[in-house]
């Protein structure tokens, strides 16, 4: 009995829960049957704004059906259906589940008419709608778009949703857009005002562009009050501007200090000028092409893995062919630094040549993966992600150079090469093979930076001749062959470069640079941080 008398509670709660959603669902029928009634656009407009009152996400439906000329209503007993084309007649769809409901002749309905205004009405009144969305983010894109195009007809709608809210990170934009609704509404000086203050805290471009528009058509104090926010906001703008410039020459360091690494190994260990260190980069960028063509023909699944598979890779092939540069070309001609130039950037136009035959001199196609795609806001600073997954490996790829280079017996031996050749050959290093190896590894880091360029430039046969120059500068300015030198350099030429662009241009800014590097030389021709060591010291 007692089991009973629980299951009979249920029911009842259960059928009182669905009492106000049936009585609510009828309420909405009976306001949408007046379109039936309406004799013109004032008419239908009011029926619209009645609609939209309700807050139901349920009236999206029958109003967009309305704005896009698809709402009818059925002559024999004047319901109110969503059209769509059948064939020579109507298929008649409920105005709020959506269901099929029946078939008619396209005689037996009249289309709803509307025009310009009537569709500007029902696009604001679905834009209240989504105020009140169970998803935070489409209440979130709601407020922005109130924001940039503010209107007085927003305000009570605004407060309705303000009154509603609970999360305080959309709360806080919904104020933001009632902020700016009222500032283009006749609201009384005191509120404008007071707007202005929430409008200005918000800081961003958006904020500045409507005060700007405001400052042109106020007058008085409230005129004074949108100057002085502009101040304010520009002043803002400008240290969150020398922030994205920061950024931006954090990202070309990271970019500069791939590129340079495995040179400043080479140019360091080996002393040879190597000009086709530029193309093991291209090799790198190839492979990920190759890489890339594969797996969407056979194995699209694995795409977003692409790069991973390609990393290895890359350091193969570019290191296989540096190990057979120095092998078959530069072992004969150490302690000859010009000709050692001239044969390797004859090597550089063999290997651009053999590209463009093999794959054509056009760019080639080379995705991003998902992980790698889109950007995010960190204030006012945009930041992409395949750029910030390039310098976390960046600076991987450097903290694993170093430690080969300080942990292990074959970096000793690199590093003892460096210091002093004669005496490392004379305590029984293979000073031959230290030089084959490093060689090998300084293009095998260059092709995997070609895997990392490939994903934020063009892969065409002259990608490495963009970089080369740039390589050489900063191994110059950080010191020959000092890691710490290369780190330190990229970012600060990086840096530099950004800040100059937007005042000299790329261009003339790479040649500022450039005659900055060379009087720097002349104070320090060991660069920065420059290696000790009785070799390297005479």
């Amino acid at each position: 009995m007692l089991l009973l008398r629980a299951i009979g509670l249920m029911l009842l709660l259960t059928m009182a829960g669905l009492l106000p959603s049936k009585a609510a669902e009828a309420d909405l029928r009976a306001t949408i049957a007046k379109f039936a009634a309406a004799t013109g656009f004032s008419t239908t407009e009011a029926v619209v704004r009645e609609l939209a009152a309700s807050g139901d996400p349920a009236v999206e439906r029958p109003l967009s059906a309305l704005a896009d000329g698809n709402l009818y209503i059925r002559k024999s007993d004047s319901q109110a259906f969503v059209g769509k084309e059948a064939g020579d007649g109507i298929e008649l769809l409920d105005p709020l589940s959506g269901e099929k409901t029946a078939d008619a002749a396209k005689a037996d309905l009249t289309k709803i008419k509307v025009n310009n205004g009537l569709r500007r009405v029902i696009r604001d009144a679905l834009g209240t709608l989504t105020l009140r969305a169970k998803d935070a983010s489409v209440r979130l894109a709601a407020a922005a778009t109130m924001f940039k195009t503010p209107d007085a007809a927003n305000i009570e709608p605004l407060d309705a949703a303000l009154a509603a809210e609970t999360e305080p990170g959309v709360k806080t934009l919904f104020e933001q857009a009632r902020a700016a609704s009222v500032l283009v509404s006749d609201k009384p000086e005191g509120d404008k005002l007071a707007a202005i203050s929430v409008v200005a805290a918000r800081g961003d471009r958006d904020a500045l562009s409507l005060l700007t528009s405001v400052e042109a058509n106020a007058q008085g104090a409230v005129k004074e009050a949108a100057t002085a926010a502009i101040g304010k906001i520009d002043a803002t703008l400008a240290v969150w501007d020398a922030g994205q410039n920061i950024w931006y020459g954090i990202s070309l360091g990271s970019v500069l200090l791939l590129a340079a690494i495995g040179l400043a190994i080479t140019f360091g260990v080996m002393g040879v000028i190597n000009m086709a260190h530029g193309e093991m980069v291209m090799l790198g960028a190839y492979t990920t092409f190759i890489v890339q063509q594969v797996i969407r023909t056979s194995f699209p699944g694995l795409f977003d893995w692409s790069l991973v598979i390609a990393l290895p890779l890359a350091f193969l092939v570019a290191g296989l062919v540096g190990l057979a540069i120095e092998r078959g070309i530069i072992r004969f001609l150490y302690g000859r630094p010009l000709e050692t130039l001239l044969a390797t950037w004859g090597v550089s136009l063999v290997l651009q040549q053999a590209v463009r035959t093999i794959f054509g001199p056009t760019n080639q196609e080379v995705g991003n993966p998902s992980w790698m795609s889109g950007s995010f806001d960190v204030g006012q600073l945009a930041i992409t992600w395949n750029r910030l997954w390039i310098l976390a490996f960046a600076l991987a790829v450097f903290g694993v150079l170093l430690y080969v280079m300080k942990r292990t017996p074959w970096g000793l031996q690199m590093r003892a090469v460096t210091a002093n050749r004669r005496m490392a050959a004379s305590m029984g290093i293979r000073t031959p093979w230290v030089d084959a190896l490093t060689f090998a590894l300084g293009s095998g880091i260059a092709g995997i930076a070609g895997v990392a360029l490939s994903q934020i430039d063009n892969v065409s046969p002259n990608l490495g001749r963009g970089y080369i120059i740039d390589s050489f500068m900063v191994v110059v300015f950080g010191g020959v062959g000092n890691l710490w030198g290369t780190l330190v350099g990229a970012f600060s030429l990086g840096i530099v470069n950004k800040f100059l662009e937007p005042y000299a241009g790329a261009v003339l800014g790479k040649i500022v640079v450039l005659v900055l590097i060379i009087l720097f030389i002349q104070k320090r021709p060991r660069g920065l941080f420059a290696l000790k060591g009785r070799a390297v010291e005479a």
